[in-house]
């Protein structure tokens, strides 16, 4: 029998009120590297609007781990503010969890005043920069800081600990064939191009023991080459599907993680394909100033590339994953309404993760408890993807362009 989605379900040591949680993407109200107001505000709403778990996005590691230096990075400067935030989303009914990530070469060297990380060398375009190779001593303190950055977020209220091991970042950097060359211990196999994934997560599982639900962020597909379920691949591939299996079954078999949330695309090569939908790239360009902006006007059909939307749009390369491992799964990717919850515990999965249409609608999971009907007002325009770089935002919500589902064809 598939369960309720809206019932009580346990994630390893916490039991969330439903099954419904708020994928971690960018909110853009840390200008300082700090807590705000209106972070807080930003979770508490959706909280309120009846999540069971609201994830903080890209809680860096380290200084240098951020995408640039207007991002969260876990040290006592945070700790107050963080406290606040955890504060106000139990004080809604909901659960809070912290995806912890270091950026690697999606990082942004010269606003972080810190280099790029890699498995090797390679272009960290955001600072127009090559990547550091990360050494064995790199490779112990990224473990100690991962495992650290895990301890001060239960400290500081979080009942979830998300790690970033997809899209490029650095873990995920690591387990592309595409992007890792090493010949050492790191490389060469999925096992070897996994061992970071796992240390960090050992690291991670032995800092906050059974205080807190542990799952991963896990690319299935970077997006580049064949996504493929059969043996080769073209030469120019990233991460593929089969791998992904096998490097979930490795996680599996340590038995340190609660779950795994499969994702795709990669912030490195191709952002779109974890995205799909309408690709906004003349707004892309405009959130950027000189050379990234004449680069993004020149590369943007090539790197932002277009996805048709349809609902559950990473089902298919998750289906593979729920074939290959019997450990908890979170689907992401085009969950919008009862239908597509209810497909998704159908087929296996215990929860699953909503973004975009919650910043068009932060109360939607409440208005589906209610009203089984409801149909999510989100058009998957992407807009909102631009405005991470300022404030992230719902420009249809907010007004500022035209609603296409009102009647007239106008902002509400």
């Amino acid at each position: 029998m598939t369960p309720d989605p809206f019932s009580p379900a346990r994630l390893g040591p916490i039991t969330p009120r439903n099954r419904l949680i708020k994928c971690a993407t960018f909110e853009g109200r840390t200008p300082d590297a700090l807590v705000t107001d209106e972070l807080i505000e930003f979770h508490r709403e959706t909280a309120a609007g009846g999540v069971g778990i609201s994830t903080v996005a890209y809680c860096a590691v380290s200084p240098g781990g951020r995408t640039d230096r207007h991002q969260i990075y876990m040290r006592p400067e945070a700790t107050d503010g963080l406290r606040r935030l955890t504060d106000a989303i139990h004080g809604e009914g909901a659960l809070a969890a912290a995806q912890l990530g270091h950026a690697g070469a999606v990082a942004n060297s010269i606003s972080n005043q810190a280099p790029a990380l890699g498995p090797g060398r390679f272009p960290a375009p955001m600072g127009m920069s090559l990547t550091k190779r990360l050494d064995a001593d790199g490779i112990a303190t990224l473990t100690r800081q991962f495992a650290d950055a895990a301890r001060q977020a239960v400290d500081c209220g979080f009942d979830g600990i998300e790690i970033h091991c997809g899209h490029n970042y650095l873990i995920s950097s690591f387990l592309s064939p595409l992007l890792n060359h090493r010949r050492d211990e790191y490389g060469r196999t999925v096992p070897g191009r996994a061992r970071l994934a796992r240390e960090v997560i050992e690291a991670v599982r032995d800092a906050v023991g059974d205080q807190a639900a542990v799952w991963a962020k896990l690319s299935m597909f970077d997006g580049v080459g064949t996504p493929g379920t059969g043996k080769g691949g073209h030469p120019w591939s990233g991460l593929n599907v089969d791998q992904a299996c096998e490097t979930a079954r490795l996680f599996e078999a340590d038995g340190f993680l609660d779950a795994i949330e499969p994702t795709a695309g990669s912030s490195l090569l191709n952002p779109m394909y974890l995205f799909h939908g309408e690709a906004p790239r003349a707004e892309f360009a405009a959130a950027f100033h000189g050379v990234m902006r004449v680069g993004l006007k020149a590369a943007g059909p090539v790197f932002l590339r277009h996805y048709p939307y349809r609902d559950t749009y990473l089902l298919p390369l998750a289906q593979e994953l729920r074939k290959a491992v019997s450990m908890p799964l979170i689907l992401l990717g085009g969950v919008t309404d009862r239908t597509t919850i209810q497909t998704a515990l159908d087929e296996g999965f215990d929860f699953v993760a909503m973004g975009r249409a919650l910043l068009r609608e932060p109360d939607l999971p409440l208005l589906m408890q209610n009203d089984p009907s409801t149909v999510s007002r989100c058009v998957h325009c992407n807009l909102c993807m631009p405005s991470i770089y300022s404030t992230t935002r719902c420009p249809i919500r907010d007004g500022e362009v035209p609603d296409p589902l009102s009647p007239a064809g106008s902002p509400d």
